[in-house]
């Protein structure tokens, strides 16, 4: 939604796209200072929601929304049905990092941050399965490999020779046998 002369209206998603960063984006779409009825900010304990969300809320999480749409796209994640994206995740992370308190501190990744890290220690994730972390053209050839391997196996020259080398594998077990049973027979 975006906040123009104090209605809430609904925002073109082509907005979030055709712009180059999600600071102007914002910027564009919610112009806060402009449409603001008084100068300075109100009280935050004693104000209502609504300017609440106007003057505290909307301005620091429009951005961190664009921008989480820009990444999702660069996921692939309007593309697909299942990704290894997490937008909560990437979320925390860039409000984490564009807090104003942190502006001198260097990029902190998501599962460096603090609060996230006690947070995983007492609710630990599932590992991400590795059909999502596989890229297209990796997983794309383990699948050919796979198909290739298969086709040779079912080749009747192969079976023939996979036949004979089980029945030698099996033969040298027999052997193998024979000696351990008359080794202990001689040690008697």
């Amino acid at each position: 939604v975006s906040l123009e002369a104090g209605i809430l209206q609904p925002l073109r998603m082509q907005q979030f796209y055709s712009a180059p960063a999600a600071d102007t984006v914002v910027q564009q779409l919610l112009p806060v200072a402009e449409t603001a009825p008084s100068p300075e900010p109100p009280d935050p304990k004693t104000c209502s929601p609504r300017e609440y969300l106007e003057y505290y809320i909307f301005p620091v999480l429009l951005p961190g929304m664009a921008e989480l749409l820009h990444q999702a796209k660069k996921e692939k994640c309007f593309e697909r049905k299942r990704t290894k994206f997490i937008a909560c995740d990437f979320l925390t992370e860039w409000l984490y990092n564009k807090n104003p308190k942190r502006k001198d501190e260097s990029f902190t990744e998501f599962f460096s941050i603090p609060f996230v890290n006690d947070w995983l220690k007492d609710h630990p994730r599932p590992p991400i399965p590795l059909s999502l972390l596989v890229s297209e053209e990796a997983a794309s050839r383990i699948i050919q490999s796979f198909w290739r391997g298969y086709r040779v196996r079912c080749n009747s020259e192969i079976q023939e020779l996979r036949q004979w080398q089980k029945q030698l594998r099996e033969d040298k077990n027999i052997f193998k046998r024979v000696k351990e049973f008359w080794t202990k027979q001689e040690a008697k």
